[in-house]
Formats: structure tokens, C-alpha cells, sequence
């Protein structure tokens, strides 16, 4: 996503060292260390440990640092690595599409699978506990919050209705109960499922806290004069990178304005960049 503006904007040097934080299928790492091999250092990290795995098979070159962990853990990434700061990071937190097309995630509801979503399948708890367990007003302000759904109400009312006779544990089931209560909206091909499916999956994997918790330990990161950008797919990711880079002003200074958007070509060959913003931020020189 957004492969040349990366590569513009935080413009990655031989011998410099990168992170890629969100490294899901290794595209924008391959970009950075084709940039800063074969002297640089790069730290690929994710979560996932499929997509981990991917990337590793896509660039199998033994110098690059590969760490599963979340981007929020970068503080202590760089202390097992013994590296004070970075030249540059990059967060794109888009979803891979091997990710949303594995059935086995639960991570999207165009093919029946268990209703999982966690990013890492080895920690916290499945989407379908969540749907079990919470109340029907704690179930509606994760989809109000989260997914913006204006029906929310009417959707958790509707799960706590169904759950009472059936289990609620697969993607599947799920998005149909969804769609019996909330209408398609007209003149759009949003599934109505969409703002539901996104809300319990930033609550199942605690994305938008990670974010925060990110964005308070990247300045101790960066050296001076090094470069932060994020990549974000919705308002509320987008929201919070805005307003850390224009709170930051004792560390950072904002490099875009506006945030930087997908050229048409790149739209026209991959539909899902229309909605990637990124925004760029330079830790001051000394």
C-alpha cells in the first residue's frame, strides 16, 4: 500500500536502520531493504505469526531482524537488539488480504469460518467469547464505538436473543443475524455485516490501544531527524495518529498536513488503497 510514498517520505539510506513494525506480507519490507541493505538494519515485526512466517519465506536473508511482536513492544524489540534508535518506522495497519481470506481467522464473514479474529491465535480471547460473554450494552458500544454502526443497539439485542438458544461461533452465523436487523443501505454494495465484523475485531485484539500505547513510546525510538509514518483504514485509527503527531510538538513536527492518499493508478489496480491515509512525522534534530 502506498509503495512509492513510503519510500518518498521516509526515504530509507544504505546502511540506515528501519523498522517495519506491521510487516504482514512483506511488501513495503522488501522496498525498505532493498533501500538500506546490504550494510542497514532492518527489524520486521508482526504479531501474526502466519504472516511472520510469509514474509520470512518472501525475504530469506538471515540479516534482516524478524520478531514476533506487537508494534506497541518496540521499545523493548530495540533493547534485545541493543539499538538505542531508528532512522525510521513504519506502521501500515492495514489487514493482509491472506489474512482476511483464510476462513480459519474469523476475521471476515465472505466465507464461513470460527469466529476467531485474534491477529495472534496463541493469546487473549476468540471473537466468539466476546459474543458469548458481554452484555447486550456492552456488545453495542463496541459496535457503536468501534465499527460505528448506527444500528448497534438493535444488532447486540439481537445476538443476546440468539445466543439464548444457539452458540454464536461462527463467521458466518454471525453476519447473518446482522444482516436480518440492520438494512443495506441504498445505493451502496457495504456489506452490512462490515461495521459489526470491524468493531469486534479491534476489540478482540485491542487495536486502537495498541495504537495509543505506540504512539507514546515512538520518540523514545527515533533518533533526531528520523521519521515516522502510519498508515491508517479508518477514522478512528486515523484520529489518533492526527492528534499524536499535533500534540507531539515537543518531539515531533508533522510532515503531512493532510494525509498522504493513494494515486489513481494504485487504486484502479488494488480498490482497498482508496482508503489508506498516511501520515508522516520527523523527530526534531538536536
Amino acid at each position: 500500500m502506498l509503495p512509492n510514498e513510503v519510500l518518498h517520505w521516509l526515504d530509507p539510506k544504505p546502511g540506515q536502520v528501519v523498522v517495519d513494525a506491521t510487516v504482514g506480507g512483506g511488501g513495503h519490507a522488501a522496498l525498505l531493504w532493498d533501500r538500506l541493505r546490504p550494510e542497514g538494519t532492518l527489524i520486521a515485526l508482526d504479531q501474526d505469526p502466519a504472516m511472520l512466517a510469509n514474509a520470512q519465506k518472501r525475504l530469506p536473508d538471515p540479516r534482516i531482524n524478524w520478531r514476533q511482536r506487537n508494534f506497541e513492544d518496540l521499545p523493548s524489540v530495540l533493547d534485545e537488539l541493543k539499538i538505542t534508535a531508528v532512522d525510521a518506522i513504519l506502521a501500515d495497519l492495514g489487514f493482509c488480504s491472506d489474512q482476511m481470506s483464510d476462513a480459519t481467522r474469523g476475521f471476515s464473514f465472505h466465507n464461513d469460518g470460527p469466529l476467531d479474529m485474534r491477529l495472534d491465535p496463541t493469546s487473549g480471547e476468540p471473537a466468539s467469547n466476546l459474543i458469548r460473554r458481554l452484555s447486550e450494552k456492552e456488545l453495542a458500544d463496541i459496535f457503536y464505538l468501534y465499527g460505528e454502526e448506527r444500528h448497534s443497539r438493535r444488532v447486540a439485542r439481537r445476538i443476546v436473543e440468539a445466543r439464548q438458544k444457539t452458540p454464536i461461533a461462527t463467521t458466518g452465523h454471525l453476519a447473518d443475524l446482522v444482516r436480518s436487523c440492520v438494512p443495506r443501505s441504498k445505493g451502496h454494495s457495504i456489506d452490512p455485516a462490515t461495521r459489526v465484523f470491524q468493531g469486534l475485531r479491534i476489540a478482540v485484539n485491542d487495536e486502537l490501544g495498541a495504537l495509543e500505547r505506540f504512539l507514546q513510546v515512538v520518540s523514545e525510538c527515533l533518533r533526531p531527524g528520523g521519521r515516522i509514518a502510519i498508515i491508517s483504514f479508518h477514522s478512528l485509527e486515523d484520529r489518533l495518529v492526527k492528534q499524536a503527531f499535533r500534540k507531539g510538538t515537543e518531539w515531533c513536527k508533522e510532515l503531512t498536513r493532510k494525509p498522504v492518499q493513494a494515486s489513481d493508478a494504485e487504486v484502479r489496480d488494488n480498490p482497498r488503497a482508496r482508503s489508506a491515509k498516511m501520515r508522516v512525522a520527523q523527530k526534531h534534530p538536536v
